[in-house]
């Protein structure tokens, strides 16, 4: 979902930083002389610098929000990689290409007990690897 945002990304329109800009009430204490060309005055100065910053600021949150994202699943599809025995191959099928585990049972020639021991084995595992990736982190920031 976040790499589609990223590649259909549009931004907010001129329409919107207008309307924003026109409704919104301004702070604190100040003399008025005339509000209506005050406000529209600073609107036709300043809508496209503000409609530039916010579209970039949206966009780079996007993007930071999509790295994070790839990088999660990177350590998740590398941690499957790790998995001991025939384990890797088994949760790759079940998990990243959501095979049901009747196929499973028979692309691998386990039965469904043995299925299911493989799949607690691997949680376990992959809890391990998770545990010791936060405590590298946890480490490095506590330094």
């Amino acid at each position: 979902v976040m790499e589609m945002q990223l590649r259909h990304f549009a931004g907010i329109t001129e329409d919107e930083v207008i309307h924003s800009m026109y409704f919104t009430q301004p702070e604190g204490e100040r003399v008025q002389i005339s509000r209506m060309s005050d406000k529209t005055a600073n609107i036709a100065l300043n809508y496209r610098d503000r409609q530039e910053r916010i579209n970039r600021e949206w966009y780079e949150y996007l993007f930071h929000q999509y790295e994070a994202l790839q990088e999660e699943l990177d350590f998740f599809e590398a941690s499957i990689s790790q998995l001991s025995g025939s384990l890797p191959g088994v949760i790759y099928d079940l998990v990243i290409r959501r095979e049901t585990w009747e196929t499973i049972m028979q692309k691998h020639h386990i039965s469904r007990k043995t299925l299911a021991k493989y799949r607690k084995k691997a949680i376990a595992e992959l809890d391990r690897m998770y545990e010791l990736r936060d405590s590298q982190v946890e480490s490095y920031l506590l330094e």
